[in-house]
């Protein structure tokens, strides 16, 4: 199997959000949600279930800005302040790895190709066999219960 990168969102985009108020949020389709269990709350960010206590963004994110009919945008969190995306090569982080999730091939083109539904803990045999095909340009991977974005995976 050829190696992957599983990578977390920009926080670029998420920054001019932390430490407004609530009315503020509000404004720009965004909810501040104060975090009351694990798993549930899964950062988008860190690619890592959010600790209780903590706080996070729900908003409208759209991961697939592509000029197709496959163009997609979702609900997703963000843990507030957040500054580091992770990267996890040729390993799937604990956040998939513990969730049913979808998984789907897009050509360069944002066509999607193949797609397929696993538990996470399989998902490293799903990304090798959708990137034996030169078609596949990138993945996204979905929560397969609520569809929302993920993480795209990438080739090494």
């Amino acid at each position: 199997m050829s190696g992957f990168i599983i990578a977390g969102l920009d926080p670029a985009p998420f920054r001019p959000l932390y430490g407004l108020d609530d009315a503020e949020l509000a404004e720009r389709g965004v909810i501040r949600m104060s975090v009351d269990a694990t798993p549930g709350f899964p950062c988008r960010v860190s690619l890592e279930d959010v600790t209780p206590g903590a706080r996070v963004l729900l908003l409208n994110h759209e991961h697939l800005a592509v000029a197709t009919p496959y163009r997609q945008s979702h609900a997703i969190f963000v843990r507030e302040g957040v500054e580091r995306a992770a990267r996890f090569d040729n390993v799937v982080p604990a956040q998939l790895a513990i969730r049913t999730l979808s998984v789907r091939a897009y050509d360069a083109d944002g066509m999607m190709v193949d797609a397929d539904l696993v538990e996470g803990r399989d998902l490293s045999a799903v990304i090798g066999r959708f990137f034996a095909a030169s078609t596949v340009a990138y993945l996204h991977a979905h929560n397969a219960k609520r569809g929302c974005f993920a993480a795209r995976i990438d080739r090494a």
